[in-house]
């Protein structure tokens, strides 16, 4: 199950942007273009500087790292990557 969760929570933030519900992911890609993009990258920035601030106070790193990981996803997600396309990156900088 741990090995596969990260292509599970892309899944379900593809399926809320193709399918919207009343949720925090699909109401943040219905957005227009300019402004739903605008919305995601400003919690990526937010989540970044809280991921520096709990590693530099020593507390809550993996919290705030899975928030930053989720709102990067979304972005992924938002912006049409294929997931594969990110396990291929990482494969090909493992070489």
């Amino acid at each position: 199950m741990k090995d596969t969760i990260i292509r599970e929570v892309y899944r379900v933030l593809e399926d809320r942007r193709d399918n919207p519900i009343d949720s925090y992911t699909s109401n943040i890609m219905k957005d227009d273009k300019k402004r739903g993009e605008d919305k995601i990258l400003e919690k990526v920035g937010e989540e970044a500087a809280e991921v520096i601030i709990a590693s530099k106070n020593d507390e809550n790193l993996v919290y705030e790292s899975v928030d930053l990981i989720f709102h990067t996803l979304l972005l992924l997600v938002y912006k049409g990557i294929d997931i594969d396309d990110i396990f291929d990156e990482f494969a090909r900088r493992q070489k």
